[in-house]
């Protein structure tokens, strides 16, 4: 498996990126901002994507962080988190910030698996900014789960 920044002439891959975010143009947006990573498999193929998104001085955001559901539990998750880290600390950023819902249970443990403490919630952040209700694990998503990363 080879991580690489997404070229400016790529696509996207959006479709990935939908698996962590549904909606598109709050993808786009932070597309447009920040920069773009992806993960390969041997032949090439696209099985996971981050972006990072510079936020404020020194911090910057995992925006998103997606794998392809067949190559889930096994390591990829864990090899972007680490990439991500090493970038960052390339452009000399100090935190790594990343939100997820309320209902996302899995992605909350795999954040602190990988290091992140929580730090704070976001009240109503999906109810006030996406225009359907999102369910997960029969849980309604409603408020974004802070966590925050010491990379320096």
């Amino acid at each position: 498996m080879k991580i690489r920044a997404l070229q400016k002439e790529e696509t996207p891959p959006i479709e990935l990126l939908l698996l962590a975010d549904p909606s598109v143009s709050i993808i786009e947006d932070y597309l447009n901002r920040g920069m773009c990573f992806v993960a390969e498999n041997q032949e090439n193929m696209v099985i996971g994507a981050l972006v990072l998104l510079p936020t404020r001085p020194h911090c910057v955001e995992l925006a998103n962080i997606s794998v392809s559901e067949d190559y889930r539990g096994k390591g990829v998750g864990k090899l972007l988190i680490k990439h991500a880290i090493s970038v960052a600390r390339e452009k000399l950023f100090k935190v790594m910030e990343v939100g997820t819902g309320n209902s996302s249970i899995d992605q909350i443990a795999f954040y602190q698996k990988c290091g992140f403490r929580l730090t704070g919630v976001d009240f109503d952040f999906f109810v006030k900014h996406y225009h359907e209700p999102i369910y997960e694990n029969s849980i309604q998503c409603r408020d974004m789960v802070r966590f925050t990363l010491d990379i320096e």
